[in-house]
């Protein structure tokens, strides 16, 4: 590992958010992240958005486009026209999470138009991951709709969620069929903190099927935009917690602790950043230097 510091930055354009990290590190160790900003995407220009996002974290971190040494994205890496060079979201995610936890062996990343466990080594290398299907009743965009048919704002949604005493259960995990339910509980009076449950409910059990599905044990951090839920990670504590109390329960599923962290939606830009750094170091080690036209992907 070389002794020089990097400066990278990692852009991540989502479906509804983009997330900037800006990361100095030592070829992706020993990394202290410098500026977070995560921008909301409310049907303007991703492309536009990329920029003011990026713009914001450089002004935090006092430093300007040309002082980097890898402008990394992930996600939609087409909205960064600038990059550096390209990295897959699985892998982006990995990394970043093993930045919040390094005892994390697993990550699940909820974002907006899909869910993904992933099982990772101590070095971030992904060794198994599952994705929620095309049906978005598993994604954050899914509930975001809930909630605004519910005229409940998404940042109240976790909190109503936990003071549940009696969820209603969603029949189906299509999401289509499913707001047709949502629709039905309104009707017959079922109050808003019940559906909000039994919605977290309905989508916690696709991702701890994920989460089983790879083989996850041990620490796993959620990252996305649904890590910041606390109405959904109650509702995943609490699948996994029943699963104890089944019979055989113990021997057939691995011990699961949930990590949450405040910028568990940065993950995915955080792990682009320390990658950045790492392969300007291989290109450092190959008398190559990282071009800014490069279209390098991991």
């Amino acid at each position: 590992m070389s002794d020089r510091e990097h400066l990278t930055v990692g852009i991540d354009p989502g479906s509804s958010a983009v997330k900037v990290a800006i990361v100095k590190s030592r070829a992706g160790k020993n990394a202290s992240v410098l500026a977070e900003t995560v921008q909301r995407i409310r049907r303007r220009n991703v492309a536009d958005v990329v920029q003011m996002a990026f713009e914001e974290a450089c002004a935090t971190a006092g430093v300007g486009k040309k002082d980097f040494d890898y402008v990394a994205s992930t996600g939609d890496g087409d909205a960064v026209t600038f990059r550096t060079g390209h990295f897959y979201s699985m892998t982006t995610h990995a990394r970043g999470a093993l930045l919040l936890d390094p005892e994390a062996r697993a990550a699940l990343d909820i974002g907006g138009l899909h869910a993904r466990g992933l099982k990772m080594s101590e070095e971030g290398r992904v060794l198994g991951h599952r994705m929620t299907s095309q049906c978005a009743s598993g994604s954050g965009q899914f509930l975001e709709n809930i909630a605004r048919y519910l005229g409940v704002p998404l940042d109240d949604v976790g909190e109503l969620s936990k003071v549940s005493t009696s969820p209603e259960k969603v029949s189906s995990i299509c999401a289509v069929l499913a707001e047709t339910d949502v629709i039905n509980m309104v009707a017959r009076g079922i109050s808003t903190s019940d559906i909000l449950k039994g919605i977290h409910l309905s989508i916690a059990g696709r991702l701890v099927q994920l989460l089983r599905s790879v083989g996850a044990e041990g620490h796993v951090v959620v990252t996305g935009g649904l890590s910041k839920d606390v109405g959904m990670i109650a509702a995943i504590e609490q699948l996994l917690a029943e699963e104890k109390t089944k019979k055989g329960a113990r021997k057939q599923y691995a011990d699961i602790t949930i990590r949450t962290f405040p910028n568990g939606i940065l993950a995915g830009a955080i792990g682009a950043a320390l990658l950045g750094a790492y392969r300007t170091e291989q290109l450092a080690k190959k008398g190559r230097a990282a071009s800014a036209q490069a279209q390098a992907s991991v």
